[in-house]
């Protein structure tokens, strides 16, 4: 992989993962596109995955402080509410990672087929989301089916199980899970800052755990993608990954997903014509 082929793709990863168009989709398409090799490929995908991770860590900095500070008094607030909404909505995910990780990598492997299909549920569930998803009660009050911090628990574990749905390459997890959540009878506002959050742990913990394999030799981190490669795609897709989510957060907010939707459709019918 050359510096200008990892600068393009961390770039591609930075500004596709906060937006509802599916990062590992785009990410396996302009791979074919810039014809970069299988080997080491995973590997970088890692890298610039945690780069965004820290880039959302940088964006929701204040109330993530905030949620650390509540847990640390050590007593039932809305801060350990919400903590623990958002470890309730990392059970399915992690379920999927630890023990059916393998079977969902050899069922879809990297067919961008399955981009495509993936590509067109997506876009399916942010038009209708647009049509049936909650915006804001009319008079800034939680409604009565609302419960503390804006999102149930059960509202929670749906969204945590879209997120387990979302491995699938092409199926956005920014969109799948915003979708679910606004579905279910979340706030836009609420779900905007709840899908950025709950993905933290579940991508960390991939982390640590591809870095263990490392420490215990059962696999060579970088080999085939290069030292440079993987800083320059770290750089590009964090830097890339603040402006996404900060806009995300506001379109989420104010704008219609439908026009996610529209752009998920073309490139799904892009890629079955290519494909």
């Amino acid at each position: 992989m050359s510096w200008l082929q990892a600068l393009l793709l961390g770039l591609v990863q930075g500004l596709t993962e906060f937006l509802p168009v599916s990062s590992s989709g785009h990410l396996m398409i302009f791979r074919e596109l810039l014809g970069v090799d299988s080997e080491g490929f995973m590997d970088f995908t890692v890298m610039v995955h945690f780069a965004t991770v820290l880039s959302t860590l940088v964006v929701f900095s204040k109330p993530v402080w905030d949620i650390l500070k509540g847990v640390f008094k050590f007593r039932y607030n809305d801060q350990t509410d919400y903590a623990l909404k958002i470890v309730v909505s990392m059970v399915p995910v992690a379920v999927v990672g630890l023990f059916f990780k393998d079977k969902v990598e050899a069922l879809f492997g990297d067919s961008l087929l399955v981009v495509g299909i993936s590509l067109t549920v997506t876009a399916a569930l942010l038009f209708f989301s647009d049509i049936f998803g909650k915006r804001k009660p009319s008079d800034g009050q939680q409604g009565p089916s609302e419960a503390r911090n804006g999102i149930s628990v059960l509202q929670a574990f749906i969204v945590g199980c879209a997120q387990a749905v979302a491995v699938v390459p092409g199926l956005s997890r920014s969109g799948t899970t915003i979708a679910t959540g606004l579905l279910t009878g979340v706030r836009r506002d609420v779900m905007a800052q709840f899908s950025f959050l709950m993905v933290l742990i579940p991508i960390l913990g991939e982390q640590f755990l591809d870095l263990l394999d490392v420490f215990t030799g059962e696999a060579v981190f970088g080999a085939g993608a290069g030292s440079l490669s993987l800083l320059i795609g770290f750089v590009s897709a964090f830097l890339s990954g603040l402006f996404a989510c900060k806009a995300m957060v506001a379109l989420v907010r104010r704008a219609k997903l439908s026009w996610f939707a529209l752009y998920c459709l073309v490139a799904a019918v892009l890629i079955f014509i290519i494909a």
